[in-house]
């Protein structure tokens, strides 16, 4: 079905759903990379408009990717609830929008509708909020998980611990942990990235990071964010896994190019809480998304970047995860940086923070722990440019998000000192004595009399 509107006698014409909501979504560079995008800010304002008023009933009717070859969409199929969603059914895209936004949209009504949106219903309206809008919807629309500690609570942030290390070494492992939590690191998870995927290695670092909580006896969680398959294996011979980890996508192809599915996904979630470790009615699954990885597998199927993320929460949300971290920005290995999904490296950089501002917004509204991390930004700024930056914004120390060991680097100047001759005395800073004045230098300061 095509759907058109006009803009001072000019007609644009969108042949179906999928190329409309592409048209519609804020400057990209994955979409521009995927050939999705608008050719331009006018095209883009008339694919906004033909969005607004489209009826939210279309979601239902129109697939964007078929439930025949994406079990994905099947799941969206099977998991739409028709009676939580009658309360909006009749109401467009834009109308819809102005609902979110008005005190009738609480968060007794927001919980009852999640299970009757579909994640391209949620994308859809996102592209026709603004930032301010998606934080104010977010914000009406706690989303409280727990483990051992309660992530999500009104006036409270969590914070991930992560205490990586080049060689998975046991000891530099501990030490990063450590140190995040004498900073107060951690209470979301304490979580490993290993630098292997093989079996005793993950064994080995959730063994150590649970000697590391039994202890000092705190109510935390770990992970180590080997493959969900490893996991498996680990859960088996009787390793203390807390949360299993996984990358997700918002298409089968994408999700197989992770080498998962939604059967591996279960499995791994039923051998999690069979092991006990979780208190009744918590969460044992912790996923990741925003990796760019549809557009890396050409696994999109010509959808946008923003509706394949939103699909990804749906992938999510069938497990009740504790957290989904989205990664915009990541610059995984083996991956081109002109490949990946707003990546800050490439021209257009700023669109990044396009990318990373609606993911909360969109989450919120499907009932997930959003969590938004930018990754794969560059390298670390000289200490002596960071220490600039926070006097010039009046904040002392940096604040880290995840605890690392702290790397000692001298400053320029203690690396070659100098013979500080004799006392210059009383004086003005970085003037020899005797040369201080109010006046310019000698030919500059003639020219003006």
């Amino acid at each position: 079905m095509a759907y058109a509107t006009t803009i001072e006698g000019t007609r644009f014409t969108f042949p179906d759903l999928r190329r409309l909501l592409a048209k519609a979504t804020p400057e990209r560079s994955g979409d521009q990379l995927a050939g999705l995008c608008a050719d331009g800010p006018v095209e883009r304002l008339a694919a906004q408009i033909a969005l607004a008023d489209l009826p939210l009933k279309t979601f239902l009717a129109e697939e964007l990717i078929p439930s025949e070859e994406d079990e994905v969409s099947d799941l969206i199929a099977r998991r739409h609830d028709a009676a939580a969603f009658a309360p909006v059914s009749c109401l467009t895209v834009g109308a819809f929008r102005e609902w979110l936004l008005s005190p009738a949209a609480d968060a007794q009504a927001l919980a009852a509708l999640a299970p009757g949106l579909t994640p391209e219903m949620v994308a859809a309206v996102s592209k026709i909020c603004r930032l301010q809008d998606l934080v104010a919807v977010a914000a009406k629309r706690p989303v409280v998980t727990r483990f051992r500690s309660t992530i999500g609570l009104p006036g409270r942030l969590a914070t991930r611990n992560q205490p990586n290390h080049p060689t998975d070494s046991s000891e530099g492992i501990l030490i990063s942990a450590l140190d995040g939590l004498l900073m107060g690191s951690g209470d979301a998870v304490i979580g490993v990235n290993p630098a292997t995927d093989s079996l005793p290695d993950y064994i080995r670092i959730v063994e150590l990071l649970e000697t590391l909580r039994l202890r000092l006896d705190v109510p935390i969680q770990h992970c180590c964010l080997g493959h969900v398959t490893v996991a498996i294996e680990a859960m088996a011979k009787g390793a203390p896994v807390d949360l299993v980890f996984q990358s997700v996508a918002g298409s089968q192809k994408a999700n197989a190019g992770f080498g998962v599915d939604l059967a591996v996904l279960r499995e791994a979630s039923e051998a999690a809480r069979a092991l006990g470790r979780c208190p009744a009615g918590g969460q044992v699954m912790y996923f990741e998304t925003g990796q760019g990885s549809a557009l890396s597998a050409d696994a999109h199927w010509g959808v946008d970047q923003q509706t394949m993320e939103a699909r990804a929460y749906a992938v999510a949300r069938e497990f009740d995860p504790l957290l989904v971290n989205t990664v915009v920005g990541l610059h995984r290995p083996r991956i081109p940086v002109q490949r990946q999904a707003d990546h800050p490296g490439r021209a257009g950089g700023p669109l990044l923070r396009q990318a990373a501002r609606p993911a909360d917004g969109r989450g919120r509204l499907l009932h997930q722990p959003c969590r938004c991390r930018r990754r794969g930004h560059g390298r670390a700024p000289d200490p002596a440019v960071r220490s600039r930056r926070q006097l010039r914004h009046h904040r002392a120390g940096g604040g880290r998000r995840d605890a690392e060991l702290p790397v000692a680097v001298p400053p320029r100047r203690g690396l070659r000192p100098r013979d500080p001759g004799p006392s210059a005395g009383p004086g003005i800073r970085g003037v020899a004595p005797g040369r201080a004045h109010h006046g310019r230098a000698g030919p500059a300061h003639q020219r003006h009399g």
